[in-house]
């Protein structure tokens, strides 16, 4: 029975994706719940697993975008063996086809291989010529037998040879195209020779949702950002101070993001309006805090959901945190992942970027940009201390949200850095 292998939905808004690879290959033998091919959306990217065991026959190549629905492979269910038994049976006929081959190539030979009596064509050749011929035939070094004769029985004539000597300077060059041409040509020597200046290839589904979406942002909302820059001592300190402590509790380390994810916490409490978003004439007031942390991966940037980051500890962020960098990261991200951010922290600094101003994640109205820790020369009471310094911005809609508003968040957030002792602390 031949199954057929279908796109699933993997989402209401999702009606496309590509097959970007097929972990088994057109013939080979597949299990029930084995991964057929990874499908990536405008979303997520996730396998699609084989529903029957069978022997798989692909119907589109690696790259090629396809519908929700469409028909991509069948599996036949009727072959039950493996795949090593179905490549036995062309080995066994292929020692057969050598063998025929040389009596097939005999016979052509036995037909031409004689002439004149029975005699070599190259002997009747060499001993039907005229000493003026030979002469020449000797001092020009040529194969009579190579050569067509026009004289009477084929005999080769003055004017045959030195036609053929004539002709010998150039037929080196239309040899050695023949040659050429029966050579198999490797692929580098059709590619046109402007094809390393450029290449032009289809952008995947993520990354034009992406284009999508910050372009979106750009032309729907009122973008303007501010900045501040928070002193990073007390909370190194911390950490080099609680770090084994924690680790030794809970199993991963305290990293950096959860500082930020807990100051934005207490900074959209301060600031509601940060923690909205409008829809059409309207605003949307959220009272719950499910922060965004985008995560760059090979595929682009994506933006997975931290729900309920009010409610949770550290050690909890953490772990959330470091999941979904994984699974961002191996493309196991589910669409729910994705979906229902409030507001987004980025962080560029892990990358060395200095100063950035992020652009919004829509439909929220705030995200927060992370920079890289620098040591900075700053006044401290009178004094001027090196101090491991980062800069922060805001982007933020400024239909709904005032530059006061902004900067009385962004502040909130210096405040809880610089002091953790503000944070509801748990480490």
């Amino acid at each position: 029975m031949i199954i057929e292998v279908k796109v699933p939905s993997v989402g209401e808004s999702v009606t496309s994706g590509v097959v970007s690879a097929w972990h088994k290959k057109s013939g080979e033998f597949v299990n029930e719940g084995e991964p057929l091919f990874a499908l990536e959306t405008d979303k997520v990217s996730t396998d699609i697993v084989a529903e029957k065991s069978g022997m798989l026959e692909t119907k589109v190549p690696e790259g090629q975008e396809v519908k929700i629905g469409e028909v991509v492979a069948v599996i036949d269910d009727s072959k039950q063996m493996s795949k090593q038994g179905k490549e036995e049976k062309p080995k066994k006929k292929e020692p057969e086809a050598k063998k025929k081959e040389p009596e097939s190539e005999k016979k052509p030979e036995a037909v031409v291989a004689s002439v004149d009596g029975g005699r070599p064509e190259s002997t009747t050749q060499a001993t039907t010529l005229s000493p003026g011929v030979r002469r020449i035939v000797e001092e020009e070094k040529l194969e009579p037998e190579k050569i067509t004769g026009t004289g009477q029985g084929g005999r080769l004539t003055k004017a045959d040879v030195l036609k053929a000597v004539e002709n010998r300077g150039k037929a080196e060059p239309s040899e050695v195209a023949v040659a050429k041409a029966e050579k198999k040509i490797e692929p580098r020597e059709v590619q046109p020779p402007h094809e390393g200046r450029f290449i032009r290839k289809k952008m995947s589904p993520l990354r034009r949702k992406i284009a999508q979406q910050l372009v979106m942002a750009q032309h729907t909302a009122a973008i303007l950002t501010t900045f501040n820059e928070c002193d990073m001592s007390a909370v190194q300190e911390l950490r080099r101070s609680k770090q084994d402590e924690f680790t030794k509790k809970h199993g991963i380390k305290l990293g950096l993001m959860s500082f930020f994810v807990k100051a934005a916490v207490e900074a959209l409490k301060a600031v509601p309006v940060v923690n909205g978003r409008i829809d059409g004439d309207d605003f949307i007031q959220n009272n719950f805090y499910d922060i965004g942390v985008a995560v760059g991966t090979e595929r682009g940037l994506v933006v997975p959901v931290v729900r309920d980051a009010d409610k949770k500890s550290f050690a909890d962020l953490e772990r959330d945190i470091a999941d979904y960098a994984g699974r961002a990261r191996d493309g196991k991200l589910k669409l729910e992942d994705l979906q229902g951010g409030t507001f987004t922290i980025t962080n560029g600094g892990v990358y060395g970027s200095l100063f950035a101003t992020p652009i919004l994640n829509p439909p929220q109205s705030g995200i927060l940009g992370m920079h890289k820790i620098m040591p900075r020369p700053m006044a401290m009471d009178g004094k001027v201390e090196v101090r491991p310094m980062m800069y922060l911005a805001l982007s933020y809609d400024h239909r709904a949200i005032d530059g006061k508003e902004a900067v009385t968040f962004l502040i909130k957030v210096k405040e809880c850095i610089e002091d953790p002792t503000k944070l509801p602390l748990d480490v």
